[in-house]
């Protein structure tokens, strides 16, 4: 009787010790996962992932190999495929905040960066417009700031530069007329091309993080070394929104409280708080 007690609990154990190896499959330790982690575990299901994203992101942008570039652009990459699809473009530019059209329109990026990329793996244009991860430093443009190099790593000397030299109010930030003249002092003979890419990145990055109308040195940083776009994920899903950024709410409510466009030049409390903190910045 004592010998079949005591192989029942030893069977006992042993299940339950093989259902906690697969719960720890199924939920891995954030600290320690990978993204290739989320192929080999099929049981994460949405909520799961949400809550290990964050550590996630921290674990994959801290990685040696990936260059500094491929670090910016892999927030788009979400299923580890190496590719970015016109899809995961959409999608992440919505996460981001932006609105439908504008995400829309950063289809863009896929019909002019997709060949560039193509071509460490073939001579022939990807049908589906596809951008490869891998080769993203072959989409590097004209007439920008230098400070990505021509494989992708990050030359933080120029980067400090760029606030050295255009930085008038000494603030550690960027307003309008700095960044005009800094997209200007960046132009290259015979490449409109690269004039109109610098522009609409730019454009783009004021849009998502400025704050009283600058973009700042340290949220800059962030948007060169990709953890900015998995903060601000973070923050619209999690937290109290994200409170950078300009839109088409910003702009209406400043021009019809203030009669400009630029609400940061109102006096505090002119402009009412929305009461819902996800629409607090309404991107474009």
């Amino acid at each position: 009787m004592l010998f079949k007690v005591v192989v029942l609990a030893l069977c006992f154990v042993q299940a339950a010790v093989v259902e906690s190896s697969k719960f720890e499959a199924a939920c891995p330790n954030p600290s320690t996962i990978t993204r290739s982690d989320l192929k080999q575990h099929p049981l994460l299901d949405a909520e799961s992932f949400s809550k290990v994203s964050g550590q996630l992101s921290a674990h994959v942008l801290n990685s040696t190999s990936l260059t500094a570039l491929q670090k910016h652009v892999i927030f788009w990459d979400r299923d580890n495929d190496n590719i970015i699809s016109p899809y995961d473009i959409y999608t992440g530019f919505r996460e981001l905040g932006f609105s439908i059209i504008f995400s829309l329109g950063g289809l863009l990026i896929n019909l002019f960066f997709s060949y560039p990329t193509r071509l460490a793996h073939s001579y022939l244009p990807d049908p589906y417009f596809r951008i490869y991860v891998d080769s993203i430093h072959k989409a590097k443009h004209g007439s920008d700031t230098g400070i990505y190099s021509s494989d992708g790593d990050l030359r933080p000397y120029l980067y400090d530069e760029i606030f050295d030299k255009f930085d008038s109010s000494g603030t550690g930030s960027l307003g309008v007329s700095e960044l005009f003249r800094l997209i200007g002092k960046n132009r290259v003979a015979a490449d409109p091309a690269g004039w109109s890419f610098a522009f609409m990145e730019w454009w783009t990055t004021w849009l998502l993080i400025q704050k009283d109308g600058r973009v700042w040195k340290e949220d800059l940083r962030q948007c060169y070394d990709g953890t900015l776009f998995w903060r601000i994920r973070e923050d619209r899903m999690e937290g109290a929104g994200w409170r950078q950024g300009y839109g088409w709410k910003d702009f209406f409510e400043s021009v019809g409280t203030g009669r400009t466009w630029k609400p940061w030049e109102l006096e505090p409390g002119s402009m009412e708080a929305s009461p819902n903190a996800e629409e607090a910045v309404s991107m474009p």
